[in-house]
C-alpha cells in the first residue's frame, strides 16, 4: 500500500486516482475545490498549487506526488502558473521526501519531422511550446541537484471518456451520437497518435511502483497503431452507426474566429501537430515496462459508452 497525493483532477488525475484507490493505496486529492465524488479510500485536501504554502502543505506525508495539474488553454496565464505550480511542487517533494511525477505532453520538443523521442533538445519556439520547456527544466534540474527524485510522463493528444478537451472524444464522438458531423480544427489526413487516457493513467501507476533508477528522465505513454484523425473518426461513426461526416475548420477562418475566441488564436502556433506527421516514439518505455496500448475501438467503444 502507498500513499500518494494526486494534484488535480481533470481526466488523467481521475483515472489515475481510481487505478490506484482500486488496488489498496491511500490517495489524497489535492485541487482548490472538492470533487463531486471522492472514490473510496481517497481524500480529498483543498490547496492552490500557485500558492507555495498550500503546495508544499499538501505535498506532506505522501510517498509519491503525481502532478495532473491542467490550466485553461492561455499563453499568458501558464507563463505565470506554470512555473510557480512546478516549484512548489518540487518544493513540497523535497520537504517531504516523495518522490515526483509530472503529468506531460509534448509540446517541449516543438516542430518536428521525425517521430518524437525522448532524448530531443528542448524547443524554443513559440509560447506555450517554449514554456513546456523551461518548467521541463525545473524539475530536470532540481533531481540533478539531487532535491527531488522526479521524472515526466508524456502523452500525446487524448481521447477516451470524460475528456472534455479531446477532439475525438468532444468534438467527434459526442457530435456523432447527436446525428451531427464530427468538427475538427485542422485537416485530418496526416498520420498522428493519440493516447488514451487510461494508457496515461497505467503508465503513471507503473511508474509510481518503478524503481529509483526510472526517475530523473521522460518516457513516453504507449499508443495505438498510428492513424490519421479521419480514419479515428471513420472508426468512431462505425461503431456508432452512423455516416462519418466530418465538417473541418477552413484555415483561413481560424485568425477570425481567433478574434472572438481564446483556445481557438491560442491553438496557431500549434499547427506543427497537424499539417505533418505526428508520430511518437515510445519503445524506451515498452522496451522496459508494456507496450500493449488499449486499441481503437476497444478506446472508442469507451468513449462512446460515456458519452451516449
Amino acid at each position: 500500500m502507498r500513499n500518494i497525493a494526486v494534484i488535480g483532477y481533470g481526466a488523467v488525475g481521475r483515472e489515475t486516482t481510481l487505478r490506484l484507490a482500486r488496488r489498496g493505496d491511500t490517495v489524497r486529492i489535492v485541487q482548490r475545490t472538492a470533487p463531486k465524488h471522492t472514490p473510496d479510500g481517497c481524500t480529498f485536501h483543498a490547496a492552490d498549487s500557485t500558492d507555495t504554502e498550500g503546495a508544499i502543505e499538501a505535498c506532506g506525508g505522501v510517498d509519491t506526488v503525481i502532478c495532473c495539474l491542467g490550466f485553461p488553454y492561455d499563453s499568458a496565464l501558464w507563463k505565470h502558473a506554470w512555473p510557480k505550480a512546478l516549484a512548489n511542487l518540487i518544493a513540497g517533494c523535497e520537504s517531504s521526501g516523495a518522490r515526483f511525477i509530472f503529468a506531460d505532453n509534448l509540446y517541449m520538443y516543438g516542430p518536428q519531422t521525425s517521430p518524437l523521442t525522448e532524448d530531443m533538445p528542448l524547443t524554443t519556439y513559440g509560447h506555450k511550446p517554449a514554456l513546456r520547456a523551461e518548467i521541463t527544466r525545473l524539475w530536470q534540474s532540481a533531481h540533478d541537484a539531487g532535491r527531488v527524485r522526479a521524472l515526466a510522463v508524456r502523452a500525446s493528444d487524448f481521447y477516451g471518456p470524460d475528456v472534455p478537451t479531446s477532439v475525438i472524444s468532444l468534438f467527434a464522438v459526442a457530435r456523432l451520437l447527436k446525428g451531427q458531423p464530427a468538427l475538427l480544427p485542422f485537416a485530418p489526413d496526416q498520420p498522428h497518435d493519440f493516447s488514451y487516457v487510461p494508457d496515461v493513467a497505467r503508465a503513471i501507476v507503473t511508474l509510481v511502483d518503478a524503481p529509483d533508477d526510472a526517475y530523473g528522465q521522460a518516457w513516453h505513454v504507449p499508443n495505438a497503431p498510428t492513424r490519421t484523425l479521419r480514419e479515428v473518426v471513420a472508426l468512431a461513426a462505425q461503431l456508432i452507426g452512423v455516416p462519418p461526416k466530418v465538417t473541418i475548420l477552413p484555415p483561413a477562418l481560424s485568425p477570425v474566429l481567433g478574434l472572438f475566441n481564446r483556445e481557438v488564436r491560442e491553438l496557431g502556433e500549434m499547427r506543427f501537430q497537424w499539417d505533418r506527421p505526428y508520430l511518437v516514439d515510445a519503445s524506451k518505455f515498452g522496451s522496459r515496462f508494456w507496450s500493449d496500448a488499449t486499441p481503437f475501438d476497444a478506446g472508442l467503444t469507451a468513449a462512446i459508452a460515456f458519452y451516449r
